[in-house]
């Protein structure tokens, strides 16, 4: 009779061919882009650097004005998914979860649709919902009396990166409600049929048992906004071009890295600058995950069901 292999064996056997190919489509990127920010081109073809590139991205006034722009429009870009997207998502998962509501398969349904629709379609469809002169936003505010409150926000600097986060926030607000809506059914009912007898139920049951619950979601929920918003692009690109006006009042990492790499109209592109951004955005991402993992996630309470 043969000698069974040890599972870990097996295991083994199953994760290498993984590991490759996660090494060759992250890990190996990765360390080129690091290895390409560390270089700058010269008339002979290119030469090592070091650091220079990122003390030009900080402190070049050419440079450093842009990226603090578009890293400011990020946290802002980041601040409205935050304040406004999540709680919705939770708000929504809390009322589709009640089972007294009706036709909750429908809701969840339709909330969800737009989370899968093209960035492309989306952001044509709402340049197209609010322009002034040929978009229905005027006179669906005009049937309900407040035409005086339209103003064109894409084409205006105060107004154009908070409304392109709203859009955002419409299409993917179905991820945390789905999400958060998991995490609610995942509550075993003797938990809640307790709270009941205790005369806890409605919304005072949701605040006092269900959110305290499913802390550790909303927490997950927060990391995958901040590490989507930025990573950022698709929408600012498709809606205000590579430029991001007006006036570079919406451009943010993502499009400042693409016209950097790329180069666009009369700039040219810049592989190594380019590149620095990138291990710049890296940077900030790994910073904000790290912070994430060990100075909150460790502190959240986690119940054993």
């Amino acid at each position: 009779m043969a000698r069974q292999r040890p599972i870990r064996w097996h295991i083994a056997v199953f994760l290498a061919p993984a590991v490759l190919v996660y090494s060759a489509i992250m890990i190996l990127p990765l360390f080129s882009t690091l290895n390409l920010s560390l270089f700058t081109r010269t008339a002979d073809g290119t030469a090592f650097v070091g650091l220079d590139n990122f003390r030009t991205l900080f402190g070049d006034p050419r440079w450093s004005a842009a990226f603090w722009n578009a890293l400011g429009n990020n946290l802002w870009f980041f601040a409205v998914h935050m304040l406004v997207q999540n709680p919705i998502g939770i708000l929504l998962a809390a009322l589709l979860s009640s089972p007294r509501l009706r036709f909750s398969a429908f809701y969840r349904t339709a909330i969800f649709i737009p989370t899968i629709l093209s960035f492309v379609v989306v952001g044509f469809i709402w340049k197209l919902i609010l322009s002034p002169l040929w978009g229905i936003a005027p006179g669906m505010l005009d049937m309900v009396g407040l035409k005086g409150l339209f103003a064109p926000w894409l084409g205006k600097e105060e107004y154009a990166l908070t409304t392109l986060a709203l859009i955002s926030v419409w299409q993917f607000v179905g991820i945390p409600m789905m999400l958060i809506y998991a995490a609610l059914l995942s509550i075993p009912d003797d938990i809640i049929e307790a709270a009941e007898m205790d005369g806890i139920t409605g919304w005072s049951q949701f605040w006092r048992i269900k959110l305290p619950l499913i802390l550790p979601a909303i927490g997950i929920i927060s990391i995958l906004t901040f590490v989507g918003n930025f990573n950022a692009f698709d929408l600012i690109y498709v809606s205000q071009g590579a430029l991001a006006g007006p006036n570079f009042a919406t451009d943010i990492l993502g499009t400042f890295l693409y016209r950097t790499f790329f180069g666009f109209q009369l700039q040219l592109g810049d592989p190594h600058m380019g590149a620095t951004i990138a291990t710049a955005m890296f940077g900030i991402i790994l910073v904000g995950v790290c912070i994430y993992l060990f100075g909150i996630q460790t502190r959240l309470r986690r119940y054993q069901f």
